[in-house]
């Protein structure tokens, strides 16, 4: 389209680099603190983690890494893999982060499917990679994460680096190459729960523009003032953006490393006066039970970010007891993955303090930059009702088009927008609220139930600590629901018991039809609970 009337201002790309160059230049004493396989801490600031990823991107160069190739990274959160996201991206290569929890099988098919020509290794992941690279055919180099020494030397991969010697011998006044903003930075994979993997591509561009709106008042809300540790992986949607975003504004940044347990968490939360962190609910889960034993408080933090599945209301009031507002967020690997927000609008403000609690459960309402509409069966756009519920479709600047090299087929409607998989519908306020996945909505007699409403009330029971409900095959209603709960430590449950708790919070007819106490729910590479796995082990149940 040609410009009848350009503005007279400057043009200048919105490109990753220019994330970290501020960091250096404005916010260069600022802390970063990785915590090491060892437990202990590194602690470096923005102008030396500049300086080392300029080195880090000559290095990669000079290993013949060119622009528009796919460097692999198998890492945990630690300062190395911060590197990498910045060095990679910066010379034009795309930095592929690798979901180290997936199964092997998954592993080897999207570094090939990826065409990934390096990989950068975790210290921890020289094994996984060695037990693989016979089927690795394309990647041409290996890099381990830290210095010579710091594993045994392996045996079975060829042309082995390592990180620490690589930079070393690079100056640090690397000049970052010109770049298209529109051109491809990072690929992240979905986790595959079915079917292969598919791969979200993101561009300069996209990451840029999604770092600015989640730093936003009305979302995360981040400043310079903050310390930001994200419990989400690098490997999972890019740790939502945080490694962008704290760049962009100055934040002190955590990053955790391997550690993700109770004690790990908190001792970082109190020590290094953590205000924001994020993560799905499993991880925060543990860290509250750690500190309600040992009767400690978490510090300074002020906000927990809370996505992957839907904010569990004792969640939210235990966090909340202790000074911290927990908000929920949605999103996918494909959204970047901010999409919506339950943070309050004027009108939501203005509630009681009972109806705003209940408004802010749903998924919340939208930033912006991100368009979304509710088709129904017949597609037809519902209304903004509050009940109409559908499938959930979403368009925006930081949103996927497609999937890379084109697996799915073509995914976005006439009008751009792309098919999330979740259920939901969308009330006047603006607030959106999943009801289910598509695949794991509960059809029973010809009407619909949803999990999540049924979760989130028997997950308040005091002696729940998770709680999953399911599909099972029933000869009259086609499925009815299971409720499958794990316990807290100590704590029993029988049957009965939860079915009177239920009793009056939701309608009869969405009553489970047995509630079962396992020892371990499954959970999938990216911390949410596996329910294929359930469904696959209770489909039977009930016949």
């Amino acid at each position: 389209m040609k410009t009848l009337n350009p503005g007279l201002m400057q043009d200048f790309s919105l490109t990753i680099p220019s994330l970290l160059e501020h960091a250096a230049t404005n916010h260069g004493g600022t802390e970063v603190v990785a915590r090491l396989l060892d437990g202990t801490l590194f602690r470096y600031d923005y102008t030396q983690l500049a300086d080392r990823t300029r080195q880090a991107a000559q290095a990669l160069m000079n290993l013949g890494v060119k622009y528009g190739d796919v460097v692999g990274t198998l890492s945990w959160n630690n300062h190395w893999h911060m590197e990498c996201f910045y060095a990679i991206s910066g010379i034009g290569s795309v930095c592929h982060t690798i979901n180290p929890r997936l199964f092997e099988d998954q592993i080897r098919y999207i570094i090939n499917h990826a065409n990934d020509k390096v990989l950068m290794i975790d210290q921890d992941f020289v094994g996984l990679v060695e037990s693989l690279v016979d089927q690795l055919p394309n990647v041409e180099t290996f890099v381990i994460l830290g210095a010579k020494g710091c594993v045994p030397e392996p045996s079975k991969l060829p042309n082995v680096h390592y990180y620490e010697a690589l930079i070393a011998q690079e100056p640090t006044g690397f000049e970052w190459p010109e770049l298209d903003e529109r051109s491809a930075s990072g690929l992240c994979y979905t986790s595959g729960t079915t079917g292969n993997p598919k791969g979200v591509l993101y561009s300069h561009r996209s990451t840029v523009l999604h770092s600015m709106a989640i730093a936003q008042p009305d979302n995360l809300s981040l400043s310079a003032t903050d310390c930001v540790m994200p419990a989400a992986p690098l490997y999972h949607a890019q740790s939502w953006g945080l490694p962008y975003a704290a760049c962009m504004v100055g934040a002190k940044f955590i990053l955790p490393g391997r550690q993700l347990d109770g004690p790990s968490l908190l001792s970082l939360i109190r020590d290094e006066g953590v205000t924001a962190v994020c993560g799905v609910p499993t991880i925060w889960t543990s860290v509250l039970e750690h500190a309600e034993k040992e009767n400690l408080d978490l510090g300074k933090l002020q906000r927990l970010l809370i996505g992957g599945t839907a904010l569990p209301t004792t969640m939210r009031d235990r966090f909340r007891d202790k000074g911290v507002a927990a908000v929920q967020i949605w999103g996918m690997t494909e959204t970047s993955p901010l999409g919506t927000i339950g943070k309050p609008n004027r009108a939501v403000a203005n509630m009681s303090d009972v109806d705003r609690d209940q408004q802010l459960l749903k998924q919340g309402r939208l930033p912006y930059g991100v368009q979304m509409k509710v088709v129904l069966e017949d597609g037809s756009t519902a209304p903004r009702d509050g009940a109409s519920s559908g499938d959930i479709w979403v368009k925006g600047p930081w949103i996927a088009s497609e999937y890379l090299h084109g697996d799915g087929g073509a995914l976005v409607d006439a009008d751009g927008f792309f098919p999330t998989g979740d259920v939901g519908h969308i009330d006047e306020l603006g607030y959106m609220k999943i009801t289910d996945r598509s695949k794991d909505v509960i059809k029973s007699g010809g009407e619909w139930i949803s999990s999540i409403d049924i979760e989130d009330i028997a997950g308040r029971h005091p002696a729940v600590s998770m709680a999953a409900v399911v599909a099972a095959a029933h000869s009259k209603w086609d499925e009815r629901p299971l409720l499958l709960v794990t316990l807290i430590e100590g704590q029993t449950l029988d049957s009965q018991e939860m079915l009177d708790f239920l009793e009056g919070k939701i309608a009869k007819w969405w009553m489970p039809d047995a509630v079962i106490v396992i020892d371990e729910m499954p959970m999938t590479a990216t911390g949410k609970i596996r329910k294929l796995t359930l469904r696959e082990a209770y489909w039977e149940h009930l016949s």
